[in-house]
């Protein structure tokens, strides 16, 4: 995954149902907007209890319940906490994961608005978006038809596809949801790794940039 030109890349890497990557995809947005023509983003998928088979343990439920009071703390965003009432819940991510995959191979300009809208549908609106009929009705309301959609979805190459970025995210050091790196002329450096403010994630991307063109 090289640069190819003088512009850097940011490779935000995240998960749908990671709840810091909630709070923190708007900070990426605005990113993005701000350096615009200076910076390109890449937004790769991580494996965060990807292919769970068995439902949430109690301790695992209040772990997750204090994440989430941290992150509404922190962000203000809306949180819907009628999940923690659903006794068997599985916390499989790839689905939510491969749907991100197939956006980004059909309309990778979409990709960050995509997530985001994920990440409302899940945290704020309470949606199971491990449905596959949830997961088109959100990327169609982006002009991407359902049926495109779930034909990739669920074909063969885009499952092996998603198991590929797994283990590539895995390969670079990507053990924690929300991480960023910043790929230059000299090569690929973690510059983040949690959530962090606009400010700070500038101010890394600066230092790296003078350190590569030094």
């Amino acid at each position: 995954m090289g640069n190819g030109s003088d512009s850097p890349t940011l490779i935000y890497v995240t998960n749908p149902m990671c709840a810091w990557c909630y709070g923190f995809t708007a900070v990426v947005r605005r990113l993005r907007a701000l350096w615009q023509g200076r910076l390109k983003v890449q937004v790769l998928f991580g494996d965060l209890h990807a292919y769970a088979d068995s439902p949430l343990q109690q301790h695992e439920k209040d772990q997750l319940a204090v994440s989430w009071h941290r992150v509404q703390e922190r962000t203000f965003l809306p949180f819907d906490y009628r999940f923690f009432k659903d006794q068997d819940f599985v916390y499989n991510t790839e689905p939510a994961c491969r749907a991100l995959l197939c956006v980004r191979l059909l309309r990778p300009v979409l990709t960050l608005e995509v997530l985001r809208a994920m990440h409302s549908a899940f945290y704020a609106d309470g949606l199971d978006i491990r449905n596959p009929g949830v997961l088109a009705r959100i990327v169609s309301m982006f002009g991407i038809s359902e049926n495109l959609f779930l034909t990739l979805f669920e074909s063969e190459e885009i499952m092996q596809q998603m198991e590929d970025e797994f283990g590539y995210v895995n390969d670079i050091g990507a053990d924690t949801f929300p991480s960023v790196f910043l790929l230059t002329n000299h090569g690929i450096e973690q510059i983040a790794k949690g959530y962090i403010e606009l400010y700070e994630l500038e101010q890394r991307i600066l230092t790296v940039m003078e350190h590569a063109n030094s």
